[in-house]
């Protein structure tokens, strides 16, 4: 329909939000994923709760104000990408709609994001919120991983195809999860207990180990900022190791902090943390002993566990997302991993077998592409701004005929195979 506003699209992840209008290439605003409420309405009895309840409900805070507001409980509406409270919820999407967005939403078409795995009933719930807070026209609820394959389009002109592995790693966990055909092979995905938090974490500690003279209130940050300047994947750790060793003043970078409370500047030498805070993803019993499996074995693995007729083509699709995966290197170190394991398996195969099976090669190819920091909003942007998306959503006429229960089902739609 012409003259139509475009769709809104919010990703409401466990660390941040991104928020923005169908059609462009980055988000809006990207905001963290909290807010800050008055604990008082919680406590002492009925009567007080009911007449302080309006109140209430407006005196909030999300994103970056949250933390800035003083006297105000900071909370968390989602955890570990599913959504805990939904009364916070609500009041969460209510500033983004209406405080950040600027937007009428009874003007716009919704396209909100979900986690793999999501419940039935975690979709009725936003359905409610969205239909009957924010009487909005249409709402899509669209699983993040299929987004972010989407959002590989971006990098190649070939077919298009949502078949394919996306490893999605922010900053709190990594999902290796499984696509066919814009559907999520959901048994078959792993959670890994390494991400950006991880790595900043373990950079910090190995500064700590050589006592650089960083102010201790200020290591996390100063750890944090060091992963996103300088770190980088390095295709094999010992001759990274000699390399440093040979000719330390052209590896070496320096990073230049302020103390926040004497406000004197104080300076760290970065070398072998550079390469080694991402090496986690390859060597993970360097920072966590209980868990020693390389992401490349976890993907093959993945892979190895879906049906026999997709696999190929996952081997042929995976999508990084996730700005843990931004790190310089980080696809083609996972794509050559990945490829020594599927030919040590077909070698080890057609020796079993005497030279009489000869396997055919298997194609590993990892995509990186320009927009994969953002490749679960950018993927939403794309498909919410084609005219199938209008026809695929879920209506306010049919919500008010049918009930909650018509959003436990999303069509994968035609734009998308």
């Amino acid at each position: 329909m012409a003259g139509r506003l475009p769709a809104c699209v919010i990703d409401v992840g466990t660390g941040y939000t991104k928020l923005g209008f169908a059609g462009n290439k980055e988000p809006q605003f990207i905001i963290p994923s909290a807010i800050a409420i008055k604990e008082s309405a919680r406590v002492g009895d009925t009567n007080t709760r009911r007449i302080t309840k309006g109140i209430e409900d407006l005196d909030f805070f999300i994103g970056d104000e949250a933390f800035d507001a003083t006297g105000y409980s900071i909370k968390y509406p989602v955890r570990h990408g599913l959504v805990e409270d939904w009364d916070l919820m609500e009041r969460f999407l209510e500033q983004c709609v209406f405080k950040y967005l600027r937007a009428e939403p009874e003007d716009h078409y919704f396209l909100l994001t979900e986690p793999p795995l999501n419940t039935p009933e975690n979709r009725e719930y936003t359905a409610e919120i969205m239909f009957e807070t924010f009487n909005v026209p249409g709402l899509y609820i669209a699983v993040q991983a299929v987004l972010a394959l989407a959002a590989s389009w971006a990098s190649r002109v070939e077919e298009r195809t949502l078949t394919g592995i996306v490893v999605d790693s922010g900053d709190g966990v990594t999902h290796v999860i499984p696509v066919a055909d814009g559907y999520v092979i959901g048994s078959c995905i792993k959670h890994i207990p390494i991400a950006g938090r991880n790595i900043t974490s373990f950079i910090q500690s190995l500064l700590r180990e050589r006592e650089v003279g960083i102010p201790p209130e200020q290591s996390l940050e100063t750890a944090k900022a060091i992963k996103e300047k300088h770190c980088y994947i390095c295709p094999d750790i010992a001759k990274e190791f000699a390399k440093y060793d040979a000719e330390p003043n052209r590896w070496i970078r320096n990073y230049t902090g302020a103390n926040t409370v004497t406000k004197q500047s104080f300076q760290v030498d970065v070398g072998y943390e550079r390469f080694l805070g991402p090496e986690i993803f390859f060597h993970p019993e360097f920072s966590n002993p209980d868990f020693t499996i390389p992401l490349s074995e976890i993907v093959d693995n993945v892979i190895q566990n879906c049906p026999i007729d997709v696999r190929r083509p996952l081997y042929n699709n995976i999508v990084l997302s996730g700005g843990s995966t931004m790190f310089k290197d980080f696809g083609r170190r996972l794509q050559r991993d990945i490829k020594r394991s599927v030919d040590t398996r077909l070698r080890i195969s057609e020796n079993l077998s005497e030279g009489r099976i000869k396997p055919k090669p298997i194609d590993v190819k990892v995509i990186t592409h320009p927009m994969q920091r953002y490749a679960v909003w950018f993927g939403g942007s794309m498909l919410a701004s084609t005219p199938e998306f209008y026809q695929v959503c879920h209506t306010k006429a049919a919500y008010e005929e049918y009930g909650p229960s018509i959003c436990r089902h999303n069509p994968v739609f035609g734009t998308m195979t």
